[in-house]
């Protein structure tokens, strides 16, 4: 997955049906097509990939070359209506009839993306291995709500993990102990891409860069064309699938919801983002506009810079992307096959051993704007419920939340809507040394906010209570005793205990 900050400058829209499949040599300077006819012929020669992947990277290279990318045009941007970003409150209620239920459900696929590595933090291997609680990962809470569901209504729900070639292997193996639960599961591989040299344009694999450091995968935006070149695609749609219920396997909060899946079916939405309300931890969220009579993704690298503050205020961008995505399969199918769906293409620049190059992505969210009938719906908080930091593990694993079945669900008891917002230091940045230095997770039901630097170390049962700052100065190790009760006060030492 991509960092959001990247800079670029890109296209809001563009025209997809005047951009054949392979980008018209028209289009690029002779220097250009030079240089992709170079690549074109370097990538033939790469036998680690599939001849879908070569063509797929280098219509996407020709797209980026071509810079058919334009700044959007800031006066033709509108605030969505209710209409098209709806309310969840509106809603109606799928009919408490379990038959129709079951049949409800035997239209959806479930699909999670898998293919991010826990290395952010200190973990090997797939993220969705990290545990979460009570020695479940997040792979072993998605199984248990879909085996929930099937076995509560009698429907057969499968689940789907896209993985990359980073985190496949592991996956495979992974999965076998869900053997005898009532859930099918599917797996596929997202494409693999080489990296592009930026000094010649070369794919990095051609410089003896041999291993996995020479590719990458190209953003969650692959998941449809992979979804169809894998088969998978064609086999939910013959046994009479309708929707995929697209997420990123990290967010604790993106359950299968009978509501939306019924008001998609009633009213035949291509896709549908799942939106929420913005605070201001989430300013750089990508946010749903209406533009040129379509809605579309905004992400904060395409505004210019003198909206950029514009862009981050909660007043006129009130929404952000969770990246729960619902989208009918029939119109990938239509829309994979026709090659249009020409999403703005994110340069993500990296160095590997000194070399710079460049990894181009492209982002699931931003395809909105080419199904038919797409909307957004403005979703309750709690279905955004990310683990990206030690930080939000704590969140998960306190109090705060209980694991029932597999779903996580809020405390009650804390009145606040909002979640304390936590800042733990870099030596809890890895879930090993996190967790070493917890004795057991406090008590934050009533905490607003916790910032925690240096050398702390957590003994068990300590309640955290509204505004606390706990600062070990450099070479001292702090030591906070079990069963203390902390209420808006700033630790600087053992004194302030």
């Amino acid at each position: 997955l991509h960092s959001p900050s990247v800079s670029l400058s890109l296209s809001v829209e563009f025209e997809a049906s005047s951009t054949p499949s392979m980008a018209a040599p028209a289009t690029l300077k002779p220097a250009e097509v030079e240089k992709l006819e170079k690549l074109r012929s370097a990538v033939s020669a790469l036998s680690e990939i599939s001849e879908n992947e070569k063509t797929g990277f280098l219509n996407l290279v020709a797209r980026y070359l071509s810079g058919e990318a334009q700044h959007v045009d800031w006066t033709k941007i509108q605030t969505p209506t209710d209409d098209i970003v709806i309310p969840y409150d509106v809603l109606t209620s799928p009919p408490d009839d379990a038959a129709q239920t079951r049949e409800l459900l035997d239209k959806l696929v479930v699909l999670k993306l898998n293919g991010g590595l826990g290395t952010t933090m200190g973990c090997t291997g797939p993220k969705s291995v990290i545990e979460v609680r009570n020695g479940l990962t997040f792979l072993d809470l998605i199984v248990m709500q879909i085996e929930n569901l099937n076995s509560k209504y009698g429907c057969k729900v499968p689940l789907v993990l896209m993985n990359s070639f980073n985190t496949h292997d592991d996956t495979l193996k992974i999965v076998e102990k869900y053997a005898s639960h009532n859930v099918e599961i599917h797996t596929f591989n997202q494409s693999k891409y080489p990296r592009l040299v930026v000094e010649d344009f070369m794919p990095l694999p051609c410089k003896g860069i041999t291993g996995k450091d020479g590719w990458y995968p190209p953003g969650h935006g692959d998941v449809f064309p992979s979804l169809k070149n894998s088969g998978k695609l064609d086999l939910f749609l013959s046994q009479g699938k309708e929707y995929v219920f697209i997420a990123n396997s990290d967010n604790l909060g993106a359950l299968v919801d009978l509501k939306i899946l019924h008001h998609l079916v009633q009213h035949k939405n291509e896709y549908c983002m799942e939106v929420t309300p913005k605070t201001l931890a989430d300013v750089k969220g990508g946010t749903l506009i209406s533009y040129e009579g379509k809605v579309q993704l905004l992400e904060i690298a395409q505004v210019p810079d003198e909206h950029v503050n514009e862009f981050k205020s909660i007043q006129k961008f009130k929404i952000f992307n969770t990246n729960n995505l619902w989208v009918n399969l029939k119109a990938i199918k239509r829309l994979v096959e026709a090659d249009a769906l020409k999403m703005e293409i994110i340069p993500n620049p990296k160095e590997v051993d000194g070399i710079k190059v460049l990894q181009l992505e492209t982002a699931a969210g931003a395809a909105i704007r080419f199904f038919d009938n797409a909307i957004g719906i403005n979703v309750p908080r709690s279905r955004f419920l990310p683990v990206k930091a030690t930080s939000d593990l704590l969140l998960v694993q306190s109090d705060l939340y209980t694991v029932v079945d597999g779903f996580v669900t809020r405390n009650p008891a804390r009145a606040n809507p909002a979640n304390p917002t936590i800042e733990l230091g870099p030596e809890f940045k890895k879930v090993g040394d996190y967790l070493k230095r917890f004795k057991t997770i406090p008590s934050i039901i009533e905490l607003d906010s916790l910032k925690v630097t240096g050398d702390v170390w957590f003994g068990a049962g300590v309640i955290l209570k509204g505004r606390i700052t706990i600062n070990a100065k450099p070479g001292v190790k702090l030591e906070i005793p079990d069963g203390a009760v902390i209420e808006n006060k700033e630790i600087n030492g053992p004194e302030d205990l």
